[in-house]
């Protein structure tokens, strides 16, 4: 019975990464090995039609052990678990060294670079794991809870059951995805070979928060086109794309609309990722806001910026492109829908009071949920991901596994 952190910690080691600039799928061949590992892994355990498609989607079956007797037998709906293999761009996933501690209290100052440290000013989370293990970066790279503790969680309460034939289960389905950060992560999923009624992500953070609220969001890109010339001959001749991406930038929301000012249900214009030359400058931008029509109030922002700008370098070609990205789950998931009375009552009987909080970001269930199978997020005990302070409790990712295993035994009780 290999516990959830052994396996967290060999799918951490694995790079990952994704990259949003990439034409394939998955973005990088990488992702394929942890991918291949898993297969090989779930077919060690004895699940059934495990199998990886030319796109990088594992899927694999529990089959149902209710006997033929039991009075849901026939009646309980197919379940599935979802999570991603793929890691941040944001940080690097390369050489990850996880760091395991019992955490005795104060700041964590990173072993790998010493500049780096873990406050308990800006991580309250870290006073419920005194006494308790955590998982930590060596400083120099990210360490991947997000998403392996997920694969981790769900793979250990796959042992579990099959372990334990007296935990009564309908049919489960598991699924693992690549791509997931770069908002790819469904481009490929096939609902129909998935096969299930309702489904969980095991994507989320902070044990005993449950998430059935996601932003809803767009990537807007600006892309200016200067000309450029030698600076020796430059003048009346050269116009500078990058001076005019940095007046743009100079007029986004400072105090408001910012993701370092705002909380809960806040909006926000976040720029992203900028890079580019005297010819020609490129600006990502994230737009998230709860409310969908927001969107379109944010996108107009951008365009009066742009208004304002566009005079002050009138020989520069100024384009907005709007691409969608995923959908608020609420927007297409009731809050009477069964499955969430189920995790409610399978977190209670983890020994948590659960709440319901929104996500100030998205996750695979985003996009599943609006194409029609609905998918809630489960905690997995990490904190501050995508950066080098990124942590992980073991407690939190253990509480997991137990929500999951009780998860499947309500669904047998409710049905």
């Amino acid at each position: 019975m290999e516990s959830a952190l052994e396996k967290f910690i060999r799918y951490a080691k694995i790079d990952t990464q994704s990259d949003e600039n990439a034409t394939t799928y998955p973005s990088t061949q990488k992702q394929f090995d942890l991918l291949n590992l898993l297969v090989k892994e779930l077919k060690e355990l004895g699940l059934k039609d495990v199998e990886i498609d030319e796109f990088g989607y594992v899927m694999a079956t529990i089959p149902s052990n209710l006997p033929s007797s039991h009075k849901a037998y026939g009646k309980v709906p197919r379940v599935g678990f979802v999570s991603h293999v793929d890691t941040s761009p944001s940080a690097s996933g390369k050489d990850v060294k996880p760091t395991v501690m019992v955490y005795k209290g104060g700041d964590i100052v990173l072993p790998g670079n010493k500049s780096v440290v873990i406050t308990e000013a800006e991580n309250p989370e870290l006073k419920h794991n005194i006494g308790k293990t955590i998982v930590t970066t060596d400083g120099t790279t990210l360490l991947g809870a997000d998403d392996k503790a997920g694969l981790a969680i769900i793979m250990t309460a796959a042992q579990t059951l099959l372990n334990n034939p007296k935990l009564l289960h309908g049919d489960i389905r598991i699924c693992f995805t690549p791509d997931e950060e770069v908002g790819a992560g469904t481009k490929y999923f096939d609902l129909k070979k998935f096969g299930c009624d309702f489904a969980y992500t095991v994507d989320g953070d902070t044990p005993g928060e449950l998430n059935k609220e996601t932003f809803s969001a767009n990537l807007a890109v600006i892309t200016v086109h200067g000309r450029n010339i030698h600076p020796g001959s430059a003048k009346n001749i050269m116009v500078n794309s990058i001076k005019c991406i940095a007046d743009i930038v100079a007029r986004f929301p400072k105090g408001q609309l910012s993701p370092e000012t705002t909380e809960d249900y806040e909006p926000y214009i976040h720029p992203h990722i900028i890079e580019g030359q005297e010819a020609k400058s490129i600006l990502k931008i994230l737009l998230r806001d709860f409310n969908t029509p927001g969107l379109e109030v944010l996108k107009k922002k951008l365009e009066a910026i742009i208004a304002e700008v566009q005079p002050l370098h009138p020989k520069a070609k100024i384009e907005l492109n709007i691409i969608e990205q995923y959908r608020n789950m609420k927007d297409y998931m009731g809050d009477d829908a069964p499955g969430l009375a189920c995790l409610w009552e399978a977190t209670k009987r983890a020994g948590f009071e659960p709440t319901w909080l929104p996500i100030r970001g998205g996750t695979d269930g985003s996009r599943l949920t609006e194409k029609g199978l609905p998918c809630p997020n489960i905690f997995t005990g990490g904190q501050n991901y995508h950066g080098p302070t990124e942590w992980l409790s073991v407690w939190g990712m253990e509480k997991s596994v137990e929500t999951v295993v009780n998860l499947v035994q309500v669904w047998v009780e409710k049905s």
